[in-house]
């Protein structure tokens, strides 16, 4: 299971942090996303990041501004959002992948999901 968290309301400029920790099975050899779904929007490609860490990938609107990083010791992927903007505002969710190297941003590639955490950021 995957449980993200850290979600809120933020002014415009401000920053949060979200976490996403994996129990029931260890993450740590897998790849882990973080998607968002605005309302009345599709579920859209965040930031992705590979099992060692070595590889990431970001959506060209967060780039420069999100950082996705991991601590397998931990089983914790984390999702650093800086310099937020209102069209942020989203459900995120958290994802896993089979595929250890993986970090893209297909959603159909991406085999466990968990709830979201709703980040809202004001103007």
């Amino acid at each position: 299971q995957l449980q993200a968290s850290g979600g809120g309301l933020v002014q415009a400029g401000g920053s949060l942090r979200l976490s996403c920790v994996a129990s029931g099975r260890t993450f740590s050899s897998y790849a882990m996303g973080w998607f968002r779904q605005a309302p009345g929007k599709r579920r859209e490609f965040v930031a992705a990041i590979s099992w060692s860490g070595g590889t990431t990938n970001y959506a060209a609107s967060v780039k420069g501004r999100f950082a996705i990083s991991r601590d397998n010791a931990r089983n914790t992927v984390y999702l650093q959002m800086n310099s937020m903007r209102p069209e942020d505002t989203a459900v995120y969710y958290c994802a896993a992948d089979r595929n250890p190297v993986s970090a893209i941003p297909q959603i159909y590639e991406y085999d466990y999901w968990g709830r979201g955490t709703l980040v809202t950021v004001s103007s």
